[in-house]
């Protein structure tokens, strides 16, 4: 560790533990488990015939990978309802995976704001497919790509090929952490284009806004630092690809330079040594996310929502409290268009 990152650390600004994460953003609540499920229900399955893109993270002992994956809809082929394959051929870098590697995933469906994420371990790779075994389902909230105007965007032609000036341009990314057992996790982050991540002091930083509260990402840097993120330009084909080592902080004038709205996150995220390129995505090319069309069946990720925290293993009163209160016909969307309404920042 340089001399100066190691100052850095020592410093207040730097968050060390999960005890300093909380007293920063607060406990994750305890509803917050009972929306996930180990499998792919009949709502996740849904989601996946309809979606036309995902990101995809593959997590071993000494590395983060972060690709695209993309095509028509329904591209990844479920197999059961505890595995789904993706094709070689419609992954950007397939490469980057390994039999027994940590996967996440975070998978798309145009004009709906939430999305699908997916986590689990690489269970086979043939010269076809990689397979992948389930363990983690879960909607994420619409607040990254309502914030990213992600889907009110043109096709266009000229995202800039300046490192630095196309994550200026960018407003929105993926972010690729995983745990010490290679437990992967994939976190959607988007926000106007100059207020969302950014090169500055040889390194690059991103703002952190609320979320689902979950805090999977900052959970794995403090456990393993390395990270691997895809910026994109809303409507462009090419992407910025970066890896490095990521650090949270509390830093004054670094948060203060993504306030957005009058609000001011309560974390920045610096990230280096960085490895960084410019690169067209195939994946993204296929999939025609732009202009978006309204998926031909409909999907309400309010009513998968709640299925999963029916489904949920989650026992004691407060699951029973929550799962009665979500019964109630609407009130989960009513909830959600509540929280993009007054939290949005």
């Amino acid at each position: 560790m340089s001399s100066v990152k190691a100052e850095r650390r020592a410093t207040s600004e730097h968050i060390g533990d999960i005890a300093g994460l909380e007293a920063c953003i607060g406990k994750t609540p305890g509803p917050m488990s009972l929306k996930v499920v180990d499998h792919l229900d009949a709502g996740a399955q849904k989601w996946l015939a309809a979606s036309p893109l995902l990101f995809a993270a593959f997590a071993s002992q000494t590395e983060v990978a972060l690709t695209l994956a993309g095509g028509e809809p329904g591209f990844a082929e479920i197999v059961t309802d505890g595995r789904f394959r993706i094709p070689m051929a419609l992954i950007d870098d397939p490469h980057s995976a390994h039999v027994g590697d940590g996967f996440g995933s975070l998978l798309l469906i145009p004009t709906i704001g939430e999305t699908l994420r997916v986590n689990g371990r690489v269970a086979t790779i043939d010269s076809d497919a990689i397979e992948i075994a389930v363990e983690e389902c879960y909607v994420h909230c619409a607040k990254a790509l309502i914030r990213s105007d992600f889907w009110m965007a043109q096709p266009r032609a000229d995202a800039p090929h300046d490192p630095g000036a196309f994550l200026a341009a960018s407003r929105f990314i993926a972010l690729a952490t995983a745990d010490a057992h290679q437990d992967a996790d994939v976190s959607p982050k988007g926000d106007p284009a100059g207020r969302l991540i950014r090169l500055a002091d040889d390194a690059v930083w991103f703002a952190d806004r609320p979320g689902n509260r979950r805090a999977d990402s900052f959970r794995n840097v403090l456990t393993q630092p390395r990270v691997a993120i895809t910026a994109l330009i809303p409507g462009a084909h090419r992407v910025v690809r970066l890896r490095g080592d990521a650090d949270i902080s509390t830093d004054d004038r670094m948060r203060a330079s993504f306030t957005v709205q009058e609000k001011t996150p309560l974390l920045a995220t610096r990230i280096e040594p960085v490895r960084i390129e410019i690169v067209d995505s195939p994946a993204l090319a296929r999939a025609r996310l732009w202009p978006a069309m309204a998926p031909d069946e409909a999907i309400d990720a309010a009513a998968i929502l709640v299925g999963h925290i029916k489904l949920s293993k989650e026992r004691g009163i407060q699951a029973s409290l929550v799962r009665r209160a979500v019964s109630v016909p609407g009130i989960m969307r009513k909830g959600l268009q509540h929280d993009y309404k007054t939290n949005l920042y």
